[in-house]
């Protein structure tokens, strides 16, 4: 089964893309998907849309995790967090594919055993579970957690 793992941003956007097979997990690819900064949000968030469709054709994942919203002390961030998870929550319908959503605290507790893990923790654990892999940074290395989060808690399949 290939999962695709999305942390959603609307600056910068990261993926992941795993194999699970069985127990096994591995790494297919990861990436960020950053916007402008000075560009109006519609562009923006198109911009988004467009290239997590590329994403999702290119790897043909059979689901997707979302880690879900977490509130920040600016509104305004929250906001544009929200626009750009709705978006991947679109992209992903849009191409058939059931999506779970994760919280921030279960996805670092499914990676490094707490939730209440650095980043830098959860980081390493990933070079543990996907020895080789080259992560394109940050946000992408939450994408491949929030991937491997779904792997663990998806309901099996029928």
């Amino acid at each position: 089964m290939i999962i695709l793992g999305l942390d959603p941003s609307l600056s910068c956007t990261g993926w992941g893309v795993i194999r699970v097979e069985g127990s096994r997990i591995s790494h297919i690819a990861n990436g960020q998907v950053k916007t402008d900064a000075k560009a109006p949000l519609p562009d923006r968030l198109a911009h988004l849309d467009t290239m997590l469709a590329a994403v999702i054709a290119d790897h043909a994942p059979m689901c997707a995790a979302v880690e879900e919203i977490f509130v920040n002390d600016n509104p305004q961030s929250t906001l544009k967090l929200a626009h750009a998870r709705g978006v991947a929550l679109l992209a992903c319908a849009r191409a058939g594919l059931s999506v779970g959503e994760y919280a921030p605290r279960l996805v670092k507790k499914a990676i490094v055993g707490t939730g209440g893990a650095a980043k830098e923790q959860v980081q390493a654990m990933l070079r543990v579970l996907l020895p080789g892999a080259k992560v394109t940074g940050a946000d992408a290395a939450d994408a491949l957690a929030v991937a491997i989060c779904h792997a663990n808690h998806r309901p099996p399949a029928r």
